[in-house]
């Protein structure tokens, strides 16, 4: 819906600019603030989310308002959470029209995000949508993926270097422990990428618009979710090194169980996974790590039948 005659429209540069010199502000570095200002752009985000119009919408990030204004003329509701509380008066501006908004000032790594979200989406699933500051990309990932089963889709228009890793193959340069991460609890598009000519001010870096499906419970079966991205990071931790030596080598805080001289017990872990232990960590499919962490409870039975001294014995 385009903005109605005198109304405010933080989609022109120009206004969006009056609107922070009016407030006496300017873009917080500290804060990645980039103004989203492109018509063009707020349409593909939009259809990107697939937003229906029944649906509650959840925003991280509102900025000026500009992306809240698209998403409250597709949506039934908006939450939007925007951590700068300068930005309040500007926001409350531009949504006075637009009752389906409700604005919340508070950082989105802090807040209470299981009670913010049973208010603004009842018993449903929602939609949310991001345009994330860069420099929190992957807490900010993190924690919606921790939350997934409330989320029918999530649209990000992050830095176009982190949604290339995003969608990454195993064994390509960008691929790494984040790309698998995501991989297993969602499936990943990556819709396009946003020229840094349409923020307010300009970017250093180019943007991606990508989605992502929340997978239930996983892309992969496996037995013990938190032992494979363990393995995944002791994987990825040494990607120089063989995958042998990436595990032998893995540190205490990775919680493999492994001693520095147990190369019979990890070469035994690799037989039963059926992996070729001189292959790079970052090669391996999620199917090949969840393999390789379900091969652990074999391991266990053998151990517990006398094959394996105990670790505490040494070797």
């Amino acid at each position: 819906m385009a903005a109605s005659e005198g109304s405010i429209d933080p989609t022109s540069p120009r206004q969006a600019a009056h609107l922070l010199e009016k407030h006496g502000l300017t873009p917080q570095k500290r804060l990645g603030q980039s103004f989203l200002c492109d018509r063009n752009t707020l349409d593909r985000i939009v259809r990107a989310s697939d937003l229906h119009s029944d649906e509650p919408a959840f925003e991280i990030g509102a900025g000026l308002g500009a992306l809240t204004l698209a998403l409250a003329d597709a949506a039934a509701s908006v939450t939007a959470v925007e951590i700068d509380r300068h930005l309040a008066p500007i926001l409350e501006e531009v949504t006075a029209s637009r009752p389906n908004v409700s604005l919340v000032f508070d950082d989105f790594l802090r807040l209470d995000l299981v009670s913010l979200l049973d208010a603004a989406f009842g018993s449903r699933r929602g939609v949310v949508v991001a345009n994330i500051p860069y420099y929190v990309t992957s807490p900010i990932v993190a924690r919606l993926i921790e939350h997934k089963s409330r989320f029918r889709r999530i649209t990000l228009l992050v830095q176009q270097e982190f949604a290339r890793r995003m969608v990454a193959s195993p064994g390509s340069d960008e691929c790494g422990a984040m790309s698998l991460f995501v991989q297993y609890n969602a499936r990943v598009t990556l819709v396009g990428v946003v020229p840094r000519t349409v923020f307010l001010p300009a970017p250093d870096v180019g943007s991606a618009i990508v989605t992502m499906e929340p997978l239930l419970p996983g892309a992969v079966p496996v037995r013990d979710e938190a032992r494979m991205f363990h393995l995944i990071r002791a994987g990825f931790g040494q990607r120089r090194k063989t995958l042998l030596n990436a595990l032998l080598r893995a540190p205490a805080s990775f919680g493999l169980g492994f001693k520095m001289d147990s190369r019979p017990e990890v070469e035994r872990l690799l037989e039963l996974a059926d992996l070729d232990g001189g292959r790079r960590g970052e090669t391996l499919s999620l199917e090949e790590y969840a393999r390789l962490s379900d091969g652990f409870e074999r391991l266990e039975i053998e151990r517990r039948a006398g094959e394996w001294p105990d670790r505490e014995e040494g070797r």
